[in-house]
């Protein structure tokens, strides 16, 4: 029997139907359960309060199961939380994928509920008895050097759009009725609370099966908490409608046809897209990006595919700042922030969008700058960079766009992408 100051177990899956399920089973067992319908929505309440034991599904939008567990695992106050993942993959690859970032276990869908329940204990006891789990090293390894991938990465741009927009419907629905309800909900819970005040001043002694189970649910406890996690839901509510809005300007137009569009509406979906890896963490201070926007009309491109080119130059552009932390302190790196700059101008004949990426990194050698737009080419360790982002993205400002891409570089001043956009 769980204690009533045991931590909690995290359910995570966007599947209404296995949170409902899961949760039945483990209260039947006397277990403490919250839920999460994604991974940033888990990862966000694991920074609230940290659960004991985390069932994490593997497919969800947004943000999947692997990449909240390599998130939880590269953060040392969370990296010793058991994560149990839940999937209808079989496969052995995708097995070993999952235990190579961390896991330390799997459950098959549709899963049986005594099967997770031992699962469960037992690893609730291995937490217990070990207190923290032991550093997981296996890494996966990727064969990115091959034309294959090339392919399957034009493939996956062309079709970004399109699957990037099916996120943000999705999204819509359901957190319109989260965020419509959530003040009810508030005003419910505030009204119950007044009642039962009421009913103490009425009845100051409710006797003991009332007193023993107001000890059990942990009234004042929870009169603490759900505050916290009203304002929680609100704050995350708005969050998502937020990131849906980006998500449906970063892909509203089509790959097959050009439309008329804002640049400045582009960048700024990228960079809110962008916004986790932008934020101070236990390595360095958070990465502060400067637009500096002029004049500039709306121009007839390919939309999606340039928001893929302003995604790869700025993801780039944080992969170089953040490799330029290693060997400095936090207190050092304040002193000198981490910055990227964007600007956009018209040429001075007025035929020309000018859009300058620029960032205060280490800066690149001539030899590394005369190859960092071939494909294949990076200067990322193994299994963190395929060489095709650049490559793909000089081929869309170039031969899709009829436009130029240029770099400005040099060691330790910093890298600058000048992006030239003709005029239709």
């Amino acid at each position: 029997m769980v204690d009533s100051t045991d931590p909690f177990i995290l359910i995570v899956d966007d599947n209404a139907t296995n949170l409902s399920v899961l949760s039945k089973t483990l209260k039947s067992a006397n277990y403490k359960v919250r839920m999460a319908v994604d991974g940033e929505d888990a990862l966000a309440m694991v920074a609230y309060a940290h659960p004991e034991l985390i069932l994490l599904d593997v497919q969800m939008p947004k943000m999947d199961g692997f990449e909240a567990c390599r998130r939880l695992q590269a953060n040392p106050a969370t990296k010793g939380i058991p994560v149990i993942f839940m999937t209808a993959l079989t496969d052995t690859e995708n097995k070993i994928e999952g235990l190579s970032l961390g896991a330390v276990d799997y459950i098959t869908k549709p899963f049986e509920a005594q099967e997770v329940l031992a699962r469960v204990k037992i690893h609730w006891r291995l937490k217990q008895l070990t207190g923290t789990l032991e550093q997981r090293v296996a890494e996966r390894t990727h064969d990115l050097q091959n034309a294959q991938l090339q392919l399957v990465q034009q493939e996956k741009l062309s079709t970004l759009g399109q699957l990037v927009a099916g996120v943000a419907h999705e999204i819509n629905n359901p957190i319109a009725c989260v965020v419509g309800n959530v003040n009810a909900v508030e005003d419910s819970i505030n009204d119950l609370f007044s009642l039962i005040d009421l009913y103490r001043r009425q009845f100051p002694q409710p006797g003991a099966e009332i007193t023993a189970e107001l000890e059990k649910i942990e009234l004042e406890y929870l009169r603490e908490d759900l505050p916290n996690l009203i304002r929680a839901m609100k704050d995350g509510g708005d969050r998502i409608v937020s990131i849906s809005k980006s998500l449906c300007t970063f892909s509203r137009a089509h790959s097959d046809q050009k439309q008329i569009f804002n640049i400045h509406e582009g960048i700024d979906s990228t960079i809110l897209i962008l916004r986790h890896r932008l934020k101070a963490n236990n390595l360095r201070p958070a990465i502060e990006v400067i637009t500096n926007y002029g004049d500039v009309p709306a121009i007839n491109c390919f939309s999606d595919q340039l928001n893929q080119v302003f995604m790869n130059i700025i993801a780039n552009a944080i992969d170089d700042l953040d490799a330029g932390c290693v060997g400095q302190t936090f207190a050092e790196l304040e002193t000198e922030p981490r910055r990227i700059m964007i600007f956009t101008e018209m040429s001075i004949d007025l035929s020309t969008v000018v859009i300058r990426i620029e960032d205060n990194g280490q800066g690149m050698s001539d030899s590394v700058k005369l190859r960092i737009f071939d494909y294949l080419f990076t200067t990322k360790e193994a299994g963190k960079g395929t060489g095709l982002g650049l490559a793909i993205a000089r081929q869309i400002v170039e031969e899709k766009h009829g436009g130029k891409l240029s770099c400005i570089s040099a060691l330790g001043e910093g890298t600058k992408f000048v992006i030239e956009l003709l005029i239709e």
